[in-house]
């Protein structure tokens, strides 16, 4: 038998009366509600300045530029990510209402289709187009999560090109996007293949502005910065560059360079940085990319804040890292 002591013999225990409107409750005495009653929840004050910047993300995004906008993803070093961020960039575009047709211009190492879960249903190519073996219409392959995500090939594995195969190619393709009777899309992100070579000469030729990919290793910045100037020379003016697989724990210990440093050594606009992040090859091997992912990753919501920065012709600007101990995070290297 249990029995109720009190601790505190010399305060006298409050009396609840009923049939008084007004509580008994002292201003230092907490009542206690059964699990049937619920307390009044407090009032918490507005602040607008918070407000204001949780809001930001929660209209839909000013499309700049004139459509369809022909943004071409390159590196020139492979392993960097280019195709990852085709296919997640992509998406999110397509999440936040925008038509997109991603073209996968690699045309001997094609992945774009593995990565977005879409492999067994890539029936024809751009090149059975060319050929007259199919319609355009019948190469696009539309993606069932996201009905304005269209996916296109150039080849199939193993395949040969035409002799003729070359920039023309894909300046035909884009003409014939903005021509089609469903409607213009509103981008067309072209996945360019490593290297400098005529792969890459053809995937750059139709496109008015470009996403450079890199990480913060010297090999990744030599190889950007060439690919900078081809670009350049190309006539292609609107570069910006996504820093990917950063580590902020690397970064302190002074072993990978800043992002600060990487936007000084290439003077490019910072379109987003992208943490390294383990779930990257499990969406890979799923099929299934990291924006589609609930609840979300820290590398998804940087690529759909990528995406946002893409849509409205944005930026962000990389800052110094906090040398108090206290304030070093994720996000106190860059700013958005």
């Amino acid at each position: 038998m249990l029995s109720l002591h009190n601790p505190f013999p010399t305060t006298p225990k409050p009396s609840i009366n009923l049939n008084n409107s007004t509580p008994p409750f002292s201003t230092t005495f907490k009542p206690h509600f059964p699990n049937t009653l619920k307390p009044p929840k407090p009032h918490k004050p507005h602040f607008t300045t918070k407000t204001q910047s949780l809001l930001q993300y929660n209209r839909k995004p000013q499309l700049a530029g004139e459509t369809p906008r022909v943004v071409v993803i390159t590196s020139g070093k492979g392993g960097v990510g280019k195709t990852t961020t085709t296919a997640n960039v992509g998406l999110s575009l397509a999440r936040l209402g925008f038509s997109v047709v991603a073209v996968d211009a690699d045309v001997g190492l094609r992945n774009l289709d593995l990565l977005l879960g879409l492999e067994n249903r890539v029936n024809y190519t751009l090149v059975e187009v060319l050929n007259g073996d199919c319609r355009l219409d019948q190469a696009l392959v539309r993606d069932k999560r996201w009905s304005n995500f269209e996916l296109l090939c150039i080849s199939k594995p193993r395949s040969k090109l035409p002799i003729g195969f070359g920039g023309k190619a894909l300046v035909w393709l884009v003409d014939a996007l903005k021509s089609r009777q469903e409607g213009s899309p509103d981008f067309i992100i072209i996945d360019c293949p490593a290297g400098i070579d005529a792969g890459f000469i053809t995937a750059i030729t139709p496109a008015n502005e470009a996403v450079l990919v890199t990480t913060p290793d010297i090999t990744s910045l030599r190889d950007a910065d060439r690919v900078t100037g081809l670009l350049e020379c190309d006539g292609i003016r609107d570069i910006k560059m996504i820093v990917n697989r950063v580590r902020t724990d690397m970064i302190k210990g002074e072993d990978m360079m800043s992002v600060l440093d990487v936007q000084e050594m290439l003077g490019l606009s910072l379109l987003g940085v992208i943490p390294e992040d383990s779930e990257v090859i499990r969406s890979t091997n799923r099929g299934y990319p990291l924006v589609l992912n609930k609840p979300p990753t820290l590398a998804g919501l940087a690529f759909e804040q990528a995406a946002w920065r893409l849509v409205e012709q944005d930026s962000m600007k990389a800052v110094m890292m906090e040398e108090e101990p206290k304030k070093r995070g994720f996000f106190s290297f860059f700013g958005g």
